[in-house]
């Protein structure tokens, strides 16, 4: 079992079924700040909708494509982060990440994302970590600003959120420009 211990408040584990009720509850008691940047949040109406992306996240770990995790704050499941996948043949991971209401304002995405992604150089030896957040998303794409990725460009109308399009903006961080 993945477990990963970032600080005294934070820890990353891997989820699992028992997790479901909790997590959904974050999911519904979130769903107006969520969907705003996360299309996905309209289909999350039961707890077995949560139970399914938890088996999709245990199948991605299992088959080493991804590795999905909740945030553990203080004890809570906060919210998820990982890598929504991982290209072993460029040595890329990407980072995805979302964090319950309550739990803003924390620094919490910061120190997971920079983290994962020190994890992703020194114990994965990949050589770059993307990040992509909705151009309008400013707390967001702040976690890349924040760890000194770079803004590499804008990828128009890259996402339809539920009634229109947004653009996205690529963050990225080279193995050898990082600095722990």
């Amino acid at each position: 079992m993945f477990t990963f211990k970032i600080d005294e408040d934070i820890s990353l584990k891997l989820p699992e079924a028992a997790d479901a009720d909790c997590v959904f509850e974050l999911t519904d008691n979130s769903r107006d700040h969520l969907r705003e940047w996360l299309g996905w949040v309209d289909m999350t109406k039961r707890v077995e909708d949560t139970k399914a992306f938890i088996q999709i996240a245990r199948k991605g770990y299992i088959e080493n494509k991804s590795l999905t995790t909740f945030i553990l704050y203080k004890g809570e499941i906060a919210g998820t982060v990982g890598y929504n996948n991982i290209d072993w043949t460029n040595k890329v991971a990407y980072i995805g990440y979302w964090l319950g209401e309550a739990y803003q304002g924390n620094g919490i995405m910061t120190r997971v994302a920079k983290a994962l992604t020190d994890y992703a150089f020194t114990e994965l030896s990949l050589n770059r970590v993307d990040i992509k957040a909705a151009y309008e998303n400013k707390k967001s794409r702040a976690v890349p600003e924040r760890l000194g990725f770079v803004e590499e460009g804008r990828i128009r109308q890259a996402e339809w959120l539920y009634d229109h399009y947004v653009d996205h903006v690529v963050y990225g961080m080279l193995k050898e420009k990082w600095k722990r």
